[in-house]
């Protein structure tokens, strides 16, 4: 009886390269694979192949000698080790004359240079070299290749027979993809983003997002904490490391799916005020107001919708008359309430499908979740009113920079990716991935007017942390709660650069700060957006704008604690910063006030012109 032995030969994944096409972000490095044929090692050999194996791959001896003396045709002995190795096996197999039985085949083993860079986006490869979380899992098909194969005709006994040994068939070797990532944009991002998490004592994490909203490539996602890819079983904080040993096997299983997970696009939050945006937009491409109609509006500290009051967050001391550029300047609640009623349940949901916020974008990751809106029928006046300020409904980070791209780049829709090509491994061919275009959301003139008022809270409104001298920056900052009565906080900001032809839409979003800056949308997340401009923007080539040249200076927060309203006002005036407190009435002893809290707290580094907080 005769029969074929098959030996797989695994194809080399796949490289993956940032958007340069220079820097590695993944690659196959060359390893080997032991197997053995036990009815083709002499009896007597057995014992001495089983020490040898085992001394060598520091493997369990019984373990290995069960596997030789099996009466089976193939048995793996050890997976993807270094050929010095394998070298050394060789030599011995030589020298102690045994040439049948034991098989050395060429396998491949996945390597990441960065390791803990874009980690999230990445994902890795389990032992089989399956790709199992990120582009790893979502672009296996195009990475992993065809496996080949090492065909032996054998007797019953796994003797070989014949002359025609073996028959070889070569590995077909797996596609390299070009990502959007841009290593060097992702390097600054993660570097800010640790550093804000770490600051700011976010208990829950950050993301942030960077994108070009004109072409939807991912510039930079980034997820903290990240974890090693070379070691993505392996625990990812001192603390875990600390007490991994005595952790149950569920309770790693879910410390490590909560460090793969990419929060940007698998988690939901309520946006907050950054969705004024949306709800300016809107009103704006309806006809329903316009920018600078000077006492357009008027904040009263609170609107009545449906028998219920709902407050402005500065409702002790009303905005009083505004434009709708001072209310998106202010984050007047009260204001984008009035703008929800006018424009109606049908309209307003008729945009947030415009804006592709009631599906999910398609971006080429593994694990999208969708927004939670209410069904429309569903909508109330209070809902509606709640829905126009951005709470009470969640939606994930990757869908509002969406939707702010379609402001951004003019008006169009735009469907964001993470692989812009593939390279054939075969022929080198390149298959570009189209950008992909949706419909017009708002008009160029809509588009324009609101970049203007991003431009305005930057420049004087809630965004002022987030300036960089030389360049024309429009953001907006969101604080919202993290859930109903968790007492944990969201706080993010939306920025927009430069204005005049936006090439980068940034949104930081921090989970649950609870340090000393507490947890407002412009202390807290605006300060990150400026810092990663103030690096992106130069190496992206934007350029400076002439008036722009001044630069800013970094000061640190006096302590005026216990001091006066008077004396405090007169410090903070005297470094460079303005003075901001919340009085119930306009008649006020400033010389007999005094200061129990102030935010940011003192010796805290802040940009010359930066708001303190007092209370």
């Amino acid at each position: 009886m005769q029969q074929t032995l098959d030996r797989s030969i695994n194809p080399k994944r796949g490289t993956i390269y940032d958007a340069t096409g220079k820097n590695i972000l993944a690659i196959s490095s060359t390893v080997e694979t032991v197997t053995v044929n036990p009815g083709n090692i002499a009896k007597e050999d057995k014992e001495k192949v089983a020490k040898k194996l085992s001394e060598l791959f520091e493997l369990d001896y019984e373990t290995v000698l069960k596997k030789v003396t099996k009466r089976s045709s193939i048995e793996t002995i050890v997976r993807q080790v270094e050929k010095e190795k394998t070298d050394e096996l060789r030599t011995w197999m030589e020298e102690n004359n045994i040439l049948t039985g034991i098989n050395i085949d060429e396998d491949t083993k996945r390597y990441y240079p960065n390791a803990t860079l874009a980690s999230q986006i990445i994902g890795f490869c389990g032992s089989d070299n399956q790709g199992l979380d990120g582009i790893e899992a979502k672009y296996d098909d195009e990475l992993k290749g065809e496996k080949g194969s090492i065909q032996r005709h054998t007797d019953a006994k796994g003797g070989e027979i014949g002359e025609e040994g073996e028959n070889y068939v070569p590995a077909v070797d797996g596609n390299d993809l070009v990502l959007t990532i841009d290593l060097n944009i992702q390097s600054i991002v993660e570097k800010y983003l640790e550093e804000a998490c770490i600051d700011n004592k976010c208990t829950d994490g950050g993301n942030v997002i960077v994108m070009n909203p004109q072409n939807g490539d991912i510039l930079a996602m980034a997820t903290y904490p990240s974890y090693n890819l070379n070691e993505p079983f392996e625990p990812y904080t001192d603390e875990l490391k600390q007490n991994w040993e005595t952790m149950s096997q569920q309770e790693k299983t879910t410390a490590l799916q909560a460090v793969w997970r990419n929060k940007a696009i698998a988690d939901t939050y309520e946006p907050g005020s950054v969705f004024k945006l949306i709800t300016a937009s809107a009103a704006l491409e309806e006809g329903i107001t316009d920018t600078d109609n000077e006492g357009e509006f008027t904040c009263t500290g609170g609107i009545e919708v449906a028998g219920v009051r709902i407050k402005c967050w500065r409702y002790y001391r009303p905005h009083g008359s505004e434009s709708l550029r001072q209310a998106l300047m202010n984050s007047c609640n009260p204001v984008f309430i009035g703008l929800g009623q006018k424009l109606g349940v049908d309209t307003y949901y008729s945009y947030l499908e415009k804006f592709k916020l009631l599906e999910i974008t398609g971006i080429d990751l593994p694990g999208e979740a969708g927004s939670i809106f209410l069904k429309k029928d569903k909508v109330g006046p209070v809902e509606l009113a709640t829905i126009s300020f951005g709470q009470r409904f969640e939606i994930t980070p990757i869908q509002l920079v969406t939707a702010v791209s379609a402001i951004a780049n003019g008006g169009t829709s735009i469907k964001p990716r993470v692989v812009k090509e593939i390279i054939d491994s075969q022929t080198n061919e390149i298959t570009y991935v189209p950008v992909e275009k949706g419909e017009t959301v708002i008009s160029k003139e809509t588009s324009e007017k609101v970049l203007s008022m991003m431009e305005s809270v930057v420049s004087e409104g809630t965004g002022k942390n987030a300036k960089v001298a030389g360049y024309r920056i429009g953001g907006k900052t969101g604080t919202s709660e993290d859930g109903v009565n968790t007492n944990k906080y969201v706080t993010s900001f939306l920025g927009v650069a430069p204005i005049d032809n936006p090439q980068a839409v940034v949104l930081v979003t921090l989970y649950n700060p609870t340090g000393e800056g507490g947890h407002q949308g412009g202390g807290v997340a605006a300060p990150v957006g400026g810092q990663i401009f103030s690096e992106i923007l130069p190496y992206l080539e934007v350029n400076k704008t002439e008036e722009g040249e001044e630069e800013l200076v970094e000061v640190q927060t006096p302590d005026v604690l216990g001091k006066s309203l008077k004396e405090a006002e007169s410090i903070l005036k005297d470094n460079g910063l303005e003075a901001v407190y919340e009085i119930e009435s306009e008649e006020i002893d400033k010389e007999n006030t005094y200061i129990k809290e102030q935010t940011p707290k003192a010796g805290i580094k802040v940009n010359k012109g930066s708001k303190i907080y007092l209370k």
